[in-house]
């Protein structure tokens, strides 16, 4: 298996995080699920930087976010299948 492009940790998660630099729009990312092992692929839709999240399924404003299988935010704006998920569309529910 090559590398992975991105990296889910919990089959709950519906965001990934981008683990390679220069991602483009237009990759058929492998991603892998940490928890067991298990690989699929997803097309990336945008540029995303190393260290930032993709939505694994189409999310939309008012949605929870979960990475490591825990609530970790909330969508403030839409991100379909492969989007780029940061700041501009996503916030915590500290503040």
């Amino acid at each position: 298996m090559s590398a992975p492009q991105l990296l889910v940790h919990d089959q709950k998660d519906n965001v990934g995080v981008v683990v390679v630099e220069g991602l483009k729009a237009g990759t058929d990312m492998l991603c892998v699920v940490t928890h067991d092992n298990s690989d699929f692929r997803l097309t990336a839709k945008a540029d995303i930087p190393i260290g930032h999240k993709v939505a694994l399924k189409d999310l939309s404003a008012g949605d929870t976010v979960y990475k490591y299988g825990e609530d970790i935010g909330l969508m403030k704006g839409d991100a379909a299948k492969g989007a780029h998920v940061h700041t501009h569309n996503c916030k915590t529910k500290r503040w």
